[in-house]
């Protein structure tokens, strides 16, 4: 019995060598039972053992990697974004740093000089808070673009800023009325000014040429490659569509797709329906178990939904989407069919609509996973409804920092204090993963991590932060970026933290995160990204 015993142990040995083995690193786990080690072994893509010394699993075939004490970080997870919008900003006009109406109306005269005319000229990203609050008009873009339609939405995504040649096309006059969930902006004789806020958009926006399945595909590869640029190694893909899945596959099967997706499905209709039919989709690459849905708009834009008026805008409540009872319809469908529902509510009406609605099917605690998208602002008695239900606050930490040079215009000094309130669902013990909504705000979650644990701007204002009682520590950051976003999936079994067995997914950084000053952070680029043991990134030539 002893050679056969031998030979046993032999085999196990050799099972346990590692194919890449990091070492030389500051480690950082987001497992509070190991927090630190300084080398990781992984095998056939996944974590062999994480550790001070791990070369008993080191092998003759074994790649090493001397990280020279760089600090090395679960691979992070943004956990509300657009895929095919961060594909799409790279191929439009990127309007987020324009200061000015002039300066956007100029760089649309320099567009329609390479453009024949009638074609379409579109833009992402321009922010009326840029140039002291005042709507832009189609009429600021008349002369530079008068042979061309021009369609620049929102820099989040809830308005769009047209010409007078789109509306021309599209129809919409002073006799055209506001479609439900959405609102015309109109002048003093009722017509319409040029932006259109939320299901108004589609006015205008049906008329755009459809992109293609191969335009998607490509939109998607070139957001893919990005996420692995900037550490993400997993996205939760807020609201895709059939033709977006079908190029999400195509990409996986020819290994074109660097980052693992959660699709939440864009609300009801026929690819809900067949998924409804046949269940939830599993996949290491691609997991399709969720539906978005959209209960209100957005708060830059005043669609938001709110209890009381604006304080800026007495007598707009801003624009409610769904009811509780549509809320509840699809929830009745989601829950028995094992689907997770993710709502989009960003005003108080809304999350307290959404809570109950989700209330209505949930009944109590449970471990359903249902998201409210942004949790934005939340009247106070609504808080401990998160808590009731289990509901996960999927929040945006960069949303704050965006949008606190005018929130309290927007909601007043006490019901402000209700709004980007993250600590606030932390010490209810709701979940809190964070995302970046881009392309709304930018894809880097280092941006996002800073944010949290700041509350400030990049040059470092307000001095001690946005209401700074809401700030994150960093490990509370690091986990709001890694496990908290994998729990959001039903995915805390196989990544969001670094420890045996999990999915070898993992990020070197040039520095040191949880160390270097808070300024420095901004600073901090990814050396290497690491998607289930392979390399899909790295800034060496």
């Amino acid at each position: 019995m002893l050679p056969i015993l031998v030979l046993l142990a032999a085999v196990g040995v050799q099972a346990q060598t590692a194919d890449l083995v990091i070492t030389g690193a500051r480690i950082y786990t987001a497992n509070p039972a190991r927090r630190t080690a300084s080398a990781i072994a992984i095998q056939d893509g996944r974590i062999l053992a994480v550790g001070q010394d791990v070369s008993p699993h080191t092998g003759p075939n074994t790649r090493r990697i001397d990280a020279r004490g760089a600090a090395v970080i679960p691979g992070l997870i943004d956990s509300h974004v657009h895929m095919e919008g961060l594909g799409d900003l790279l191929e439009v006009l990127d309007l987020r740093q324009v200061r000015s109406v002039a300066a956007v109306a100029e760089l649309v005269r320099q567009e329609a000089a390479r453009r024949p005319a009638g074609e379409w000229i579109r833009g992402r990203a321009w922010d009326q808070t840029n140039w002291g609050g005042q709507f832009p008009t189609a009429r600021d873009l008349a002369a530079a673009a008068p042979l061309h339609p021009v369609y620049l939405t929102r820099v989040d995504g809830h308005a769009a800023w047209v010409n007078p040649k789109a509306l021309d096309l599209a129809g919409v006059t002073a006799a055209t009325q506001d479609p439900p969930g959405g609102k015309i902006i109109r002048d003093a004789a009722g017509a319409p000014t040029g932006v259109l806020i939320d299901r108004a958009m589609g006015l205008v926006g049906r008329r755009l040429p459809g992109a293609s399945q191969e335009v998607t595909r490509k939109r998607l590869a070139a957001a893919a490659r990005e996420c692995a640029r900037l550490g993400l190694t997993s996205v939760h893909d807020a609201g895709v569509g059939a033709q977006g899945l079908a190029a999400y596959r195509d990409l996986a099967a020819r290994n074109e797709l660097p980052v693992r997706v959660y699709v939440m499905i864009g609300g009801p209709g026929a690819l809900w329906r067949d998924f409804l039919a046949r269940g939830p989709e599993v996949g290491e690459r691609i997991t399709v178990r969720s539906i978005k849905l959209m209960a209100d708009g957005a708060l830059g834009s005043r669609g938001a939904a709110l209890l009381e008026p604006y304080s800026d805008d007495p007598g707009n409540t801003g624009l409610l989407m769904l009811t509780r009872e549509q809320i509840e319809q699809v929830g009745r469908e989601a829950f028995q069919r094992g689907f997770q529902v993710n709502t989009h509510a960003i005003g108080d009406r809304a999350n307290r609509v959404v809570l109950e609605g989700y209330g209505a099917v949930l009944g109590g605690r449970n471990d359903r996973r249902w998201r409210i998208e942004h949790s934005q602002v939340i009247a106070p008695a609504d808080f401990e409804l998160f808590a009731r239900y289990s509901v996960i606050a999927a929040m945006q930490a960069t949303h704050a920092t965006s949008d606190m040079r005018w929130a309290e215009t927007r909601l007043g000094q006490e019901r402000v204090k209700g709004a980007y309130a993250w600590r606030r669902f932390l010490s209810l013990g709701v979940p809190v993963p964070n995302g970046s909504d881009f392309p709304v705000e930018e894809p880097n979650p280092l941006l996002g991590f800073y944010a949290a644990i700041t509350r400030q701007d990049r040059a470092g204002n307000p001095k001690d932060g946005w209401q700074p009682d809401q700030r994150m520590t960093r490990e509370e950051a690091l986990r709001s970026w890694t496990i908290a976003g994998a729990h959001a999936a039903f995915e805390e079994d196989k990544k969001g933290t670094l420890e045996p067995g999990k999915l070898a997914d993992l990020v070197m950084l040039s520095a040191d995160i949880m160390t270097i000053p808070p300024a420095q952070i901004l600073k901090t680029r990814v050396k290497m990204t690491i998607l289930g043991g392979e390399i899909v990134y790295s800034d060496a030539p």
